[in-house]
């Protein structure tokens, strides 16, 4: 009954996050975050929706499609925000309804976050001016010539600055979310959570050995 209590309190302040789809995001943005902040040991910590311009299938980069819940305009409120990234990026900077959406979603998230070149649809809607910020290495020119006002820093496994967080390419954003979960849940939650997973947690941010790899550092 303790156990029962302790996990309807979870549920009943549970977060809600917003996860965007557009056609040809990248899967494991998406789903490799989702996996840890889905995961039922966290006893419904977090609701995850999907939002696309329109409710139905969007196509991922690498083929499977997705099912968007909601439209931009009937999203409900959101208390985390995840833009991924994919080659589907170079198509949406410039997409001004996401773009606004964006802006407005973020001014009322607690938090709002990007995976690998994810940080240049943020960087395009201005959220990270002035703020410390990564992306992946391999595209890291690119994202950082959509925001040349950001602190792009180049060799960096995340970066948190205040309600935003950027992490690098691909798998990296597991360990973001990890890291966020640890922040608003509590570091057992992210360690029982990385456990249930198999994965081994890369926990300190600063280290990135794609930035070497890539000339980067």
């Amino acid at each position: 009954m303790t156990e029962f209590r302790a996990m309807e309190a979870r549920l009943s302040n549970s977060k809600t996050l917003g996860v965007v789809l557009f056609d040809k995001f990248e899967l494991l943005d998406v789903f490799g975050p989702c996996e840890a902040y889905g995961l039922r040991d966290l006893g419904g910590a977090f609701q995850i929706v999907t939002v696309a311009a329109q409710t139905g299938p969007v196509t991922s980069a690498q083929g499977p499609r997705a099912q968007a819940d909601y439209a931009l305009k009937d999203c409900p409120p959101l208390d985390l925000m995840l833009a991924p990234g994919g080659v589907g990026t170079r198509r949406e900077v410039e997409n001004s309804d996401l773009l606004d959406w964006l802006r407005d979603r973020a001014a009322r998230a607690e938090i709002v976050s990007s995976v690998c070149t994810g940080a240049a649809l943020l960087a395009r809607a201005g959220l990270l001016d002035g703020r410390r910020a990564t992306t992946n290495k391999r595209a890291f020119g690119w994202v950082q010539s959509q925001g040349p006002n950001v602190n792009w820093i180049k060799s960096a496994r995340w970066v948190e600055d205040g309600r935003f967080w950027t992490s690098s390419g691909v798998s990296a954003g597991i360990d973001m979310a990890l890291a966020i979960i640890a922040r608003l849940v509590g570091s057992d939650a992210a360690e029982q959570a990385a456990r249930v997973m198999e994965y081994e947690w890369r926990r300190d941010a600063a280290r990135d050995p794609f930035a070497r790899l890539y000339g980067l550092a």
